[in-house]
């Protein structure tokens, strides 16, 4: 069921919305979060409700979208309402906003929070350099961004770490949950020798890559080097070598090990829903996370193809 309330207030659509649960029996009940996703236009949305519906199956929440309209235009706010099949295990809000409104989101946003439940904000693009100090971003207990489709987003995943508050994420971070899986169990397997360095290489313009370098930098101590060339991570032993390699757009991986024959393993790059679905899992701070953003620092970068 999809309800559009154009030129409309806050109030009006609180109030639709108690119509609807007083009717319905449905809405806000069973719901274990609100998640408030800043968007930068209309455009942008429907990808994020996509996922958003797709991550509530996991997480049955609220979901606030606040779609940024024109600051010059006439201050207006145009609402839409989903529920039932339109709107996954989620309810779904959809504020345009106008004019003034723009520029005070968090007052938009307040009066639909579910009571007694957890704040998560998302950027699906264009978040801001502070998300902890954003006034939306000061709501919630949890803050995904995703570098991944920034103007620069090799740059944008660096500056992370200055901008880091207990409760940020980024869905980089969340997009290399399986290499690092991958790597880890790899490791664990004889001669059990400390790794002398490490090559990661792939597109510059993938912010995972970045992650999954500062992330084995930190945890090894080790020199490690970031590339641009074809994607592969290569950790070297001083008598065993182990290399993960997968086309870009591949669903699957070779590991290779010196001496011993190659294995074939199902490494698809993960969607955006499933990485909302992890971060969604977890409302404490992701000390991990931090620990790989200061580990970029370390990185050795080579971007020569």
């Amino acid at each position: 069921m999809i309800i559009d309330i154009p030129d409309t207030t806050t109030g009006a659509v609180t109030k639709r919305l108690v119509q609807l649960r007083e009717s319905n029996g449905v809405i806000t009940m069973g719901r274990v979060l609100t998640l408030v996703v800043c968007t930068l236009d209309s455009s942008e949305a429907e990808g994020a409700i996509d996922a958003a519906n797709d991550a509530s199956r996991e997480h049955p929440c609220r979901v606030v979208v606040l779609a940024r309209g024109d600051r010059s235009a006439e201050t207006r706010l145009d609402a839409q309402i989903r529920v039932g099949g339109d709107a996954g295990a989620a309810e779904v809000i959809v504020l345009r906003l106008q004019g003034q409104l723009v520029n005070h989101e968090s007052s938009v946003v307040i009066p639909f929070l579910l009571p007694d439940t957890p704040v998560v904000a998302w950027w699906p693009r264009g978040a801001p350099e502070f998300p902890s100090k954003d006034s939306v971003g000061r709501l919630a207990a949890r803050r995904i961004t995703d570098a991944t489709f920034a103007h620069d987003p090799q740059a944008t995943i660096k500056k992370r770490h200055g901008s880091y508050a207990p409760g940020d994420s980024d869905l980089a971070w969340s997009r290399i949950t399986y290499w690092r899986a991958l790597l880890a169990a790899a490791m664990d397997e004889a001669p059990h020798e400390p790794v002398q360095s490490v090559t990661v290489s792939g597109l510059r313009e993938e912010p995972a890559l970045d992650m999954l370098a500062g992330w084995l930098a930190r945890r090894l101590d080790c020199p490690v080097y970031r590339k641009t060339g074809d994607l592969v991570v290569e950790l070297h032993r001083p008598t065993v070598s182990i290399a993960i390699a997968r086309p870009q757009t591949g669903v699957t991986a070779t590991l290779t090990r010196t001496g011993e024959p190659e294995q074939r393993i199902a490494l698809a790059r993960r969607e955006t829903r499933d990485c909302l679905a992890e971060e969604l899992r977890r409302l404490d701070a992701d000390e991990i996370y931090a620990e790989a953003l200061a580990g970029i620092e370390r990185v050795t970068y080579d971007h020569q193809p």
